[in-house]
């Protein structure tokens, strides 16, 4: 690769990194202002007009207090996993395709699941480097509560690498021209959908953080930067699975305004579950990833394997 092609590569990856990073910003509150109008009450309306620049004064307040370290923690990964989990929720979005250039690698879909796992490592080094029971306790819901769903992800995805024949994220625009993916495998969408919200930590399945016997879970040590880190590489990986979710079911049409209607939509009903359902019990959600959604996922990947064959013998 020539020195000129590394730096348009930069850059690109700069100014996509900077895009995600404002849409996090925005994603913040547009949830505050949801879930406040859902709660009967205004949500920020204070700094700026109708509250827009809230979410740049919290990123300033959050930056410029001062930080604090636990004095019985493990310095070095306490520091840097908050920063490790920003790399990762920011260096997964470079699978998104794009016709003029960046990472649209024909392995795309495998380096998502290479990231997830990943992220794990993040949670759990944030949670036992703090040298806290609670951060521990925490850190370790998180872990097994992802591990499990991490399996139906991929399982889901092993279903559409069958029907798309690749691993490339531009396949499944060109497949869903006449008819979306959702309408074909909707119980697939409903368990993906689940699914990501406990891979992101999300209510019902926010277990890392429950504030009635956890305070909060694996962050409770982290304050000022290293929480906000932590925060917008949660909003990171939010806006990255409503996307995902789009180009799974919803067209993939990612050239189109429609496209980000359609990410604005699926991130809002992230902060609709949040506003709506109450938090399920630890053994229920081991007992909905494991009995539920995995039987179902692998069902499929029986019937679409079958399918193929079935397909390819006709054509034979």
């Amino acid at each position: 690769m020539q020195l000129n092609d590394m730096v348009l590569l930069f850059l690109e990856s700069l100014v996509l990194f900077i895009c995600v990073l404002v849409g996090v910003a925005f994603l913040t509150l547009l949830e505050r202002k949801v879930l406040g109008y859902i709660q009967i009450r205004k949500g920020p309306n204070k700094v700026g007009y109708c509250g827009i620049v809230q979410p740049f004064s919290d990123a300033i307040k959050l930056f410029t207090k001062e930080q604090t370290f636990p004095s019985v923690s493990n310095y070095l990964p306490y520091y840097f996993s908050p920063i490790f989990s920003l790399f990762i929720s920011l260096l997964i979005w470079s699978i998104m395709p794009m016709y003029f250039g960046l990472n649209n690698f024909e392995l795309g879909l495998l380096f998502f699941l290479c990231c997830t796992s990943i992220g794990v490592y993040t949670v759990m080094i944030a949670g036992w480097a703090s040298n806290s029971l609670y951060a521990l306790l925490g850190g370790l819901r998180a872990v097994a509560q992802t591990i499990s769903y991490e399996v139906s992800l991929a399982l889901i995805l092993i279903s559409f690498m069958l029907l798309s024949g690749g691993y490339s994220m531009s396949l499944f625009s060109l497949y869903q021209d006449f008819i979306w993916f959702s309408f074909i495998t909707f119980p697939l969408m409903i368990i993906w959908f689940a699914s990501s919200l406990a891979e992101t930590n999300r209510t019902p399945f926010d277990f890392a953080e429950g504030e009635s016997e956890l305070v909060s879970g694996f962050n409770i040590e982290y304050s000022s930067g290293g929480f906000a880190l932590i925060f917008m590489a949660e909003y990171a990986s939010i806006l990255f699975m409503s996307m995902l979710f789009v180009i799974l079911f919803l067209g993939g049409d990612y050239y189109s305004f429609l496209f980000i209607l359609k990410l604005v939509l699926v991130s809002f009903m992230f902060i609709w579950v949040r506003g709506t359902l109450p938090r399920f019990r630890y053994d229920k959600l081991m007992y909905l990833a494991w009995k539920s959604f995995l039987p179902v996922s692998l069902n499929y990947i029986v019937f679409f394997a079958g399918l193929k064959i079935f397909l390819i013998s006709l054509l034979i």
